[in-house]
């Protein structure tokens, strides 16, 4: 039998299986039940962690803003998520007149579903992953689409011109977006040589935020971004939606679409430390898995608390503008990246060069890379106004009309 230190889910699992086959239950059905149990357990442990996600944001925010934050119900206010989470389970649940009732009803269903499918091949652990695909990469972009459809899905069906409006912008956004964050993610997949995330992390001797950090940020950006959160987060614009695309919906189904948001901040997190800042590796991860938890926990909390800082610090962009950013800037700069890291790396491998030879090459050349794009933005983008030349007014003298003057002016 297992050690539970050193394979606590594989400890767990013959343990599960010796109870289950000495009820008399067949091989089969056991294995059966431990599937649908471990399809279970993990996203229910997902949902609950985004009632320490709220509370953990609202006081963040709070800090920033100068407030105390939830700070009533239970120590430092950590019960407050779970009356909010009472609000949402008993309000009612209001379906207007007009709407499309499939797209409508499976949005919210889809909003969460999605970052959850996510979770299923993330790997938290040594020996911890849910399912271990040779293209888990692949299938992470692929759920990463259902979110955005579940918006799309949203604004479509709820009959209503602000709700539709954000569906329209999620097209526009999310969509484009999403095509320099997929290229940033095959940067990693080709240094790694694989698309299976436990591969890519498993190689990642050195970070590869050391190897690709302009993939890195792009992917940052791009991620934020996609999460519909501030400073990209006009399909929700409250200023001039009202509320966006979940106009709409109100009680569960509002939740649904409110938990959906958290759990997609913290998951593009966690997918950031799996692709460019070694996941769970650490000293003595693969000793003690439940240690290499402990490090993707803390790494993932590091680089939410960025995102939430980025969020809270910079005022929303205008669609213009993020479309700009995303079109002449991050899709040709990524895509450039992905070639001269092909070419570098390929070189310094064929020349046998060791791994810190590789890193810093592959540093160096990013940053002269970031230096060059930055120059060009300066002199391109964003061009000098054009001079105007303002010609004065000649100098009048101060004459005082005479009383005469004046009556005559007033006769005429």
């Amino acid at each position: 039998m297992p050690n539970f230190w050193s394979d606590p889910v594989g400890f767990l699992i013959q343990w599960l299986t010796n109870l289950l086959t000495g009820l008399g239950l067949s091989p089969e059905l056991v294995k059966f039940l431990l599937a649908f149990l471990g399809a279970a357990l993990l996203p229910l442990m997902a949902m609950l962690f985004v009632v320490f996600l709220i509370w953990y944001e609202r006081k963040l925010y709070a800090r920033m803003q100068d407030r105390f934050g939830p700070n009533r119900l239970g120590p430092w206010g950590i019960f407050q998520t779970f009356a909010d989470m009472g609000k949402i389970f008993t309000k009612e649940i209001i379906t207007p007149a007009g709407v499309d009732l499939i797209p409508f009803n499976l949005a919210p269903i889809l909003a969460v579903g999605a970052v959850l499918l996510v979770w299923a091949v993330m790997p938290l652990a040594p020996r911890i992953v849910g399912v271990d695909l040779s293209v888990g990469l692949i299938f992470v972009i692929a759920a990463g689409g259902f979110g955005e459809l579940a918006i799309m899905l949203a604004g479509w069906g709820s009959n209503n011109k602000y709700a539709l409006l954000g569906g329209f912008r999620a097209v526009a956004l999310l969509l484009s977006y999403e095509v320099p964050m997929v290229i940033a993610m095959l940067i990693p997949a080709m240094l790694a040589g694989s698309l299976n995330l436990v591969e890519i992390v498993a190689s990642q001797d050195v970070p590869y935020l050391l190897l690709a950090p302009v993939a890195a940020l792009i992917f940052f950006i791009t991620q934020v971004a996609e999460s519909g959160r501030a400073p990209f987060d006009l399909v929700e614009a409250e200023s001039e939606l009202v509320a966006g695309y979940n106009t709409e919906y109100s009680g569960l189904k509002f939740g649904m679409f409110y938990v959906a948001e958290f759990l997609h901040a913290f998951t593009s997190s966690m997918l950031f430390v799996t692709l460019f800042l070694g996941g769970y590796r650490g000293p003595f991860a693969n000793e003690f898995p439940l240690l290499g938890l402990v490090y993707l926990m803390v790494k993932t909390f590091i680089v939410y608390f960025v995102t939430i800082l980025f969020r809270g610090a910079l005022p929303r962009f205008r669609i213009d503008q993020m479309l700009d950013l995303n079109w002449k800037v991050l899709t040709p700069l990524i895509l450039a990246m992905v070639f001269v890291t092909a070419l570098v790396d390929k070189i310094v491998v064929q020349a046998g060069g060791p791994l810190l030879v590789r890193t810093i090459v592959l540093f160096v050349v990013n940053m002269l890379i970031f230096w060059f794009s930055s120059k060009l933005l300066q002199r391109n983008v964003r061009p000098p106004r054009r001079k105007v030349s303002v010609q004065r007014p000649l100098a009048t003298a101060n004459v005082t009309p005479s009383a005469s003057q004046g009556q005559d002016n007033l006769s005429a």
